[in-house]
């Protein structure tokens, strides 16, 4: 029995760990408007008008730390240096939708 628990509480810890670290296609999709609307004037296509080497392409990403859903959430939450913060504007749902849309974008390089 106890080992049926065990096997039954890890199958359910992966389960949730899966459905909750990936997103959506309707989440991407509301993330794409997002983007659109709110960082697409400093962000088109990945890059930075602001600083360049500063983009959402994935390399940059990776070498600032930037490169996980949480980092990216807390960004756009926060603001940093030039980077305004989102958090009064956005709603957290929003927030993570156009963050795990930056992700997908610097995964498949901004095309």
């Amino acid at each position: 029995m106890k080992k049926l628990f065990t096997l039954v509480l890890v199958t359910f810890l992966l389960l949730t760990s899966t459905f909750n670290s990936s997103a959506s296609a309707a989440d991407i999709v509301n993330g794409e408007q997002i983007f659109s609307v709110h960082c697409a004037g400093c962000h088109i296509n990945g890059s930075n008008i602001i600083r360049r080497g500063k983009n959402l392409k994935k390399q940059a990403l990776k070498k600032y730390g930037m490169d996980s859903i949480e980092a990216v959430t807390s960004i756009v939450t926060n603001g940093k240096n030039n980077m305004s913060a989102y958090k009064d504007r956005l709603s957290e749902q929003q927030i993570e939708e156009v963050s795990a849309y930056v992700l997908e974008q610097a995964e498949k390089g901004w095309r």
